[in-house]
Protein backbone atom coordinates (compact mmCIF):
# COMPACT_ATOMS: atom_id res chain seq x y z
CA UNK A 1 0.00 0.00 0.00
CA UNK A 2 1.85 3.72 -0.92
CA UNK A 3 1.71 6.19 1.83
CA UNK A 4 -1.33 7.94 0.01
CA UNK A 5 -3.44 5.09 0.38
CA UNK A 6 -2.05 4.01 3.84
CA UNK A 7 -3.28 8.11 5.34
CA UNK A 8 -7.01 7.14 3.83
CA UNK A 9 -7.18 4.00 5.65
CA UNK A 10 -5.65 5.13 8.62
CA UNK A 11 -8.31 8.06 8.43
CA UNK A 12 -11.58 5.66 7.82
CA UNK A 13 -10.10 3.60 10.60
CA UNK A 14 -10.22 7.09 12.57
CA UNK A 15 -14.24 7.86 11.82
CA UNK A 16 -14.99 4.45 12.27
CA UNK A 17 -13.58 4.01 15.63
CA UNK A 18 -13.65 7.38 17.13
CA UNK A 19 -15.89 9.48 14.61
CA UNK A 20 -15.56 12.79 13.19
CA UNK A 21 -14.87 15.01 16.77
CA UNK A 22 -12.04 12.96 17.41
CA UNK A 23 -10.85 13.30 14.09
CA UNK A 24 -7.05 14.62 13.86
CA UNK A 25 -3.93 14.73 11.97
CA UNK A 26 -1.86 13.56 15.08
CA UNK A 27 -3.75 10.72 14.93
CA UNK A 28 -4.07 9.89 11.58
CA UNK A 29 -0.25 9.99 11.14
CA UNK A 30 0.36 8.59 14.29
CA UNK A 31 -1.77 5.58 12.92
CA UNK A 32 -0.44 5.78 9.26
CA UNK A 33 3.18 5.74 10.71
CA UNK A 34 4.12 8.87 8.73
CA UNK A 35 5.09 12.80 9.78
CA UNK A 36 2.69 15.47 9.69
CA UNK A 37 4.08 17.19 6.55
CA UNK A 38 3.70 13.75 4.58
CA UNK A 39 0.06 13.99 5.22
CA UNK A 40 -0.09 17.63 3.99
CA UNK A 41 1.88 16.34 0.86
CA UNK A 42 -0.13 14.38 -0.51
CA UNK A 43 -3.80 15.90 1.28
CA UNK A 44 -2.84 19.56 1.68
CA UNK A 45 -4.89 20.06 4.71
CA UNK A 46 -6.91 17.83 7.33
CA UNK A 47 -10.21 18.83 5.68
CA UNK A 48 -8.56 17.43 2.38
CA UNK A 49 -7.73 14.26 3.72
CA UNK A 50 -11.43 14.03 5.49
CA UNK A 51 -12.65 15.28 2.31
CA UNK A 52 -10.99 12.11 0.53
CA UNK A 53 -12.06 9.50 3.63
CA UNK A 54 -15.63 10.23 2.90
CA UNK A 55 -15.04 10.71 -0.89
CA UNK A 56 -13.55 6.50 -0.35
CA UNK A 57 -16.66 6.24 2.41
CA UNK A 58 -19.53 7.06 -0.02
CA UNK A 59 -17.43 4.85 -3.14
CA UNK A 60 -17.36 1.82 -0.70
CA UNK A 61 -21.25 2.35 0.34
CA UNK A 62 -21.69 2.54 -3.38
CA UNK A 63 -19.72 -0.45 -4.37
CA UNK A 64 -21.82 -2.38 -1.81
CA UNK A 65 -24.69 -1.76 -2.79
CA UNK A 66 -23.88 -2.36 -6.90
CA UNK A 67 -22.48 -6.05 -5.84
CA UNK A 68 -25.38 -6.87 -4.35
CA UNK A 69 -27.69 -9.68 -5.83
CA UNK A 70 -30.73 -8.14 -6.89
CA UNK A 71 -34.43 -9.51 -6.99
CA UNK A 72 -36.01 -9.10 -10.48
CA UNK A 73 -38.85 -7.42 -8.72
CA UNK A 74 -38.45 -3.81 -8.58
CA UNK A 75 -40.65 -4.00 -4.92
CA UNK A 76 -38.12 -7.11 -2.97
CA UNK A 77 -34.81 -4.50 -4.95
CA UNK A 78 -36.38 -1.83 -3.28
CA UNK A 79 -36.46 -3.84 -0.30
CA UNK A 80 -32.94 -5.12 -0.05
CA UNK A 81 -31.71 -1.59 -1.14
CA UNK A 82 -33.04 -0.37 1.80
CA UNK A 83 -31.80 -3.01 4.29
CA UNK A 84 -28.18 -2.55 2.55
CA UNK A 85 -28.49 1.12 2.81
CA UNK A 86 -28.83 0.85 7.00
CA UNK A 87 -27.08 -2.50 7.34
CA UNK A 88 -24.04 -0.16 6.39
CA UNK A 89 -25.11 2.35 9.16
CA UNK A 90 -25.12 -0.36 11.53
CA UNK A 91 -22.19 -1.79 11.13
CA UNK A 92 -20.27 1.51 10.73
CA UNK A 93 -22.22 4.16 12.55
CA UNK A 94 -19.62 6.82 13.19
CA UNK A 95 -18.24 6.73 9.78
CA UNK A 96 -22.07 7.21 8.64
CA UNK A 97 -22.40 10.00 10.87
CA UNK A 98 -19.88 11.20 9.34
CA UNK A 99 -20.62 10.99 6.01
CA UNK A 100 -24.41 12.50 6.52
CA UNK A 101 -22.54 15.45 8.39
CA UNK A 102 -20.62 16.41 5.33
CA UNK A 103 -23.39 16.06 3.21
CA UNK A 104 -25.52 18.53 5.64
CA UNK A 105 -22.41 20.65 5.29
CA UNK A 106 -23.48 20.93 1.80
CA UNK A 107 -20.56 18.61 0.07
CA UNK A 108 -20.88 16.94 -3.57
CA UNK A 109 -20.21 13.99 -2.97
CA UNK A 110 -20.54 12.01 -6.61
CA UNK A 111 -20.95 8.71 -5.06
CA UNK A 112 -23.98 9.64 -2.81
CA UNK A 113 -25.56 11.24 -5.69
CA UNK A 114 -25.22 7.76 -7.67
CA UNK A 115 -26.47 6.01 -4.98
CA UNK A 116 -29.72 8.44 -4.69
CA UNK A 117 -30.04 7.58 -8.38
CA UNK A 118 -30.07 3.88 -7.94
CA UNK A 119 -33.28 4.34 -5.50
CA UNK A 120 -34.81 6.70 -8.55
CA UNK A 121 -34.02 3.35 -11.09
CA UNK A 122 -35.72 1.38 -8.52
CA UNK A 123 -38.76 3.63 -7.97
CA UNK A 124 -38.68 4.24 -11.72
CA UNK A 125 -38.98 0.73 -12.66
CA UNK A 126 -42.11 -0.03 -9.78
CA UNK A 127 -43.69 2.86 -11.51
CA UNK A 128 -43.34 1.60 -15.17
CA UNK A 129 -45.44 -1.85 -13.77
CA UNK A 130 -48.09 0.87 -12.63
CA UNK A 131 -47.51 -0.27 -8.63
CA UNK A 132 -46.20 3.46 -7.52
CA UNK A 133 -49.05 5.68 -6.07
CA UNK A 134 -46.71 8.50 -5.40
CA UNK A 135 -44.38 10.65 -7.77
CA UNK A 136 -41.40 9.38 -8.05
CA UNK A 137 -39.65 12.53 -6.39
CA UNK A 138 -42.06 12.13 -3.39
CA UNK A 139 -41.28 8.39 -2.93
CA UNK A 140 -37.79 8.35 -3.04
CA UNK A 141 -37.95 11.69 -0.70
CA UNK A 142 -40.02 8.71 1.88
CA UNK A 143 -37.55 6.20 1.08
CA UNK A 144 -34.79 8.01 1.70
CA UNK A 145 -36.05 9.33 4.92
CA UNK A 146 -37.04 6.21 6.39
CA UNK A 147 -33.79 4.37 5.68
CA UNK A 148 -32.11 7.72 7.39
CA UNK A 149 -34.29 7.34 10.48
CA UNK A 150 -33.67 3.67 10.89
CA UNK A 151 -30.16 4.25 10.40
CA UNK A 152 -29.97 7.24 13.12
CA UNK A 153 -31.48 4.70 15.52
CA UNK A 154 -27.92 3.09 15.47
CA UNK A 155 -26.04 6.40 15.54
CA UNK A 156 -28.04 7.83 18.52
CA UNK A 157 -28.16 4.48 20.33
CA UNK A 158 -25.93 5.60 23.20
CA UNK A 159 -26.91 8.88 23.66
CA UNK A 160 -30.13 7.86 24.00
CA UNK A 161 -29.28 4.82 26.07
CA UNK A 162 -31.22 2.64 24.49
CA UNK A 163 -30.30 -1.12 22.89
CA UNK A 164 -29.71 -0.89 19.17
CA UNK A 165 -32.70 -1.69 16.85
CA UNK A 166 -35.02 -5.29 16.43
CA UNK A 167 -35.39 -6.49 12.93
CA UNK A 168 -38.82 -5.99 14.08
CA UNK A 169 -38.51 -2.48 14.33
CA UNK A 170 -36.22 -2.29 11.17
CA UNK A 171 -39.18 -4.06 8.91
CA UNK A 172 -42.16 -1.89 10.76
CA UNK A 173 -39.87 1.60 9.73
CA UNK A 174 -39.24 0.10 6.28
CA UNK A 175 -42.71 -1.51 5.32
CA UNK A 176 -44.17 1.40 6.42
CA UNK A 177 -42.66 3.51 4.52
CA UNK A 178 -42.75 0.87 1.60
CA UNK A 179 -46.52 0.59 1.66
CA UNK A 180 -47.21 4.20 1.28
CA UNK A 181 -46.08 4.41 -2.51
CA UNK A 182 -47.59 1.49 -3.33
CA UNK A 183 -50.58 1.63 -5.59
CA UNK A 184 -52.89 -0.39 -3.23
CA UNK A 185 -53.30 -3.53 -5.65
CA UNK A 186 -49.82 -4.05 -4.94
CA UNK A 187 -50.27 -4.05 -1.00
CA UNK A 188 -52.12 -7.35 -1.19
Amino acid sequence: MNTRATLLAAALKLLEDEGEAQFSTRTVCALANVTAPTLYHHYGSADGLLSAAMAEAFSEFLESKRAAVQSLDPVTALREGWDDYVRFAAARPRLYAAMMSRVLNGARIPAAEQAFALLIERLSAIAADGRLALAIAAAADLLWASANAASLLYVTAQLRSAALPTPVVLEDIREAAIQTILTTESKG
